[in-house]
């Protein structure tokens, strides 16, 4: 299994706790960053919103892709998978700039391709917002164009929405054959993209019952292409307590909900925006991700035991929440990485 963690752009993950002593700060961000790559943490994934989704529009939110190249600088293992939303970069200059920050890391760059769910947010903008499968053929015609640039020169391309005339992007990425690409969702036309034109898929959490279901109906999907395997990588929210009952209470601590919390107030746009295969709860909400359906949560012996039983559903990455992240990913990493 590798670990990996969201990195801390929001200043938490709760949208039921105020402050959870983690600032959405270059400091912050780019201290964690650099023990966790010291402690056995593998991967941080850094999302890219321009608002902020956890704790309230109104507070800050760090951009992605400028703290993305500045981590490449001051870091030395950790992989850096950034989203990126097509609709919010152009193809070409996007291709310039990552493959540029690809070689600032010396090949540790990977994408995390999301097809934008937040209307309000591209409205602000002023930024195209596609419906819901549009966004996918969007997305399929930027890869092309990404991909096109990052493996040919000239590259020439004459599509619906992107034409570009002998174009040059060098220096390549040092990544080979390419930085890897993730990409998560749950449509029908999310899943065939993703089995056809990425290299890797990334799921909500999940019982691993249901993940291997979807681990067994992706790699369905991906024999057919005859291109190699996928990774496949899962969120979560992990809590690790010395009882199951010091455990429990932080869950309780954490989703009792609290209906005026600003992040809650896009929880209905959100839901018309996202083609859901589970019902989901409102108290799940507090938690990002579906983080707690898991089930990582209890002594680090029963956390242990959880990861396992991914693993044996074909799980390959861990994609970490905690709070407040810091010390908890110290304590995750001495009681469950070391000894699993």
């Amino acid at each position: 299994m590798k670990y990996g963690f969201w990195a801390p752009v929001f200043g938490g993950w709760l949208r039921n706790v105020r402050d959870e002593n983690m600032e959405a700060s270059w400091d912050y961000f780019s201290r964690l960053c650099r023990r966790a790559e010291e402690i056995g943490y593998d991967l941080t994934l850094i999302a890219e919103l321009n608002l902020n989704d956890i704790k309230g529009v109104k507070e800050p939110a760090m951009d992605a892709w400028s703290s993305a190249a500045a981590l490449a600088a001051v870091t030395k293992r950790l992989e850096i998978m950034v989203a990126v939303r097509p609709n919010f970069h152009h193809p070409a200059l996007f291709a310039k700039a990552a493959a540029n920050i690809d070689n600032i890391s010396n090949g540790r760059l990977a994408l995390n391709v999301v097809s934008s769910w937040w209307a309000d947010e591209a409205t602000q903008y002023g930024l195209q917002f596609d419906q819901h499968d549009d966004r996918y053929g969007r997305t399929a015609e930027w890869l092309t164009v990404v991909d096109g640039l990052w493996s040919q020169t000239p590259f020439n391309h004459q599509g619906e929405r992107y034409q570009l005339t002998d174009a040059i992007c060098e220096p390549k990425p040092k990544s080979s054959p390419r930085p890897t690409i993730y990409a998560g969702g749950e449509s029908e036309a999310a899943k065939n993209l993703i089995a056809s034109r990425c290299d890797a898929y990334v799921m909500h959490g999940d019982e691993p019952v249901v993940i291997a279901e979807k681990i067994a109906d992706m790699r369905a999907r991906r024999e057919k292409t005859g291109l190699p395997p996928m990774i496949y990588g899962m969120a979560a929210y992990a809590i690790v307590r010395d009882t199951d009952d010091e455990a429990q209470a932080e869950v309780e601590r954490i989703t009792t909900l609290d209906p005026d919390a600003p992040g809650f107030a896009n929880f209905d746009q959100w839901l018309s925006g996202t083609q859901l295969e589970r019902e989901l709860k409102i108290r799940e909400y507090s938690v990002s991700n579906r983080g707690l359906r898991p089930g990582l949560v209890g002594t680090a012996a029963h956390v242990r035991d959880r990861i396992k039983a991914f693993e044996d559903a074909g799980l390959d990455l861990l994609l970490l929440q905690m709070s407040p992240q810091l010390e908890e990913m110290e304590r995750f990493a001495t009681e469950v990485i070391r000894r699993h």
